[in-house]
């Protein structure tokens, strides 16, 4: 079975992620060093592009953290791309239906499961050298189809439902956006309807994660049933602390009295 999705139906506590958006793969073979168990490359909203994916997933496979691959969209040429450039796991944006969802089943499994174009000398299968790679891939990929609309949302039993759909992941940014609430992931509404969303998986025995912005908030939401929260993104906690810097610099010599520096920890 595929790992991670092997990880979320082992039960236990709900793995903690991020997203990686630096591109870096110095920066996910450090995360990857450190103790987060799982990151989603993210080839949505980065410019990661295939070649980035590659470099990324090998140095993540240097070490014990997971890796999902966002792809940018739901269309079969851009999937077939990332699993050959060694992606065991997807996670497809904006899946509005099960029709949608079915389509990326499809997009991640060779025939006659799927549309999956063969080609034999791919990293996915070492270069030629794992054995029966075609017939053996099928059970090895994980699909996690992401729900970012309230239409979506709506329908989340039929999409979960959809055979080769593994896992439901909520994103609540564009949950927000579409109910007018642009970025406002912390919006009563919005977490409400992603607390729903969550029981709703949970009651259909289907795993469900999503983001969080804080470690309280992950928590928050590993409480309320999600099997797995993605914290923030590597770009997210980089700028979070040269702001945290900036802003004790500026508090230790630009407001001091009488120019003195203060002791400032951080």
């Amino acid at each position: 079975m595929n790992p991670f999705i092997a990880r979320l139906r082992g039960g236990g506590p709900a793995p903690l992620g991020i997203f990686l958006m630096s591109g870096s793969p110095i920066v996910a073979e450090a995360i990857g060093c450190n103790g987060f168990e799982w990151a989603i490359v993210d080839a949505e909203h980065s410019p990661i592009d295939v070649a980035d994916v590659a470099h990324m997933l090998m140095a993540i496979g240097s070490t014990p953290m997971l890796a999902v691959v966002r792809a940018p969209w739901n269309e079969p040429v851009i999937i077939k791309r990332l699993l050959d450039a060694g992606a065991a796991t997807l996670l497809v944006p904006f899946v509005q239906d099960a029709e949608e969802a079915a389509r990326a089943a499809a997009a991640v499994r060779y025939p006659p499961q799927g549309l999956r174009g063969m080609a034999g000398l791919s990293r996915a299968s070492r270069f030629g050298a794992v054995a029966d790679h075609f017939r053996r891939a099928n059970a090895g990929v994980g699909l996690i189809v992401q729900i970012e609309t309230p239409q979506a949302l709506d329908r989340i039993e039929d999409i979960a439902a959809v055979e080769g759909v593994d896992a439901v992941f909520i994103g609540p940014t564009d949950l927000s956006g579409s109910m007018g609430l642009y970025g406002d992931g912390a919006h009563p509404d919005v977490q409400a309807a992603t607390a729903s969303a969550i029981a709703r998986c949970k009651r259909i025995g289907k795993p469900v994660g999503t983001l969080a912005a804080t470690l309280e908030s992950a928590a928050a939401l590993a409480r309320q049933g999600a099997d797995f929260v993605v914290l923030a993104s590597d770009l997210g906690l980089l700028l979070g602390q040269v702001r945290t810097a900036r802003a004790a610099w500026k508090t230790a010599f630009g407001g001091g009295q009488d120019g003195q520096a203060s002791t400032v920890r951080y």
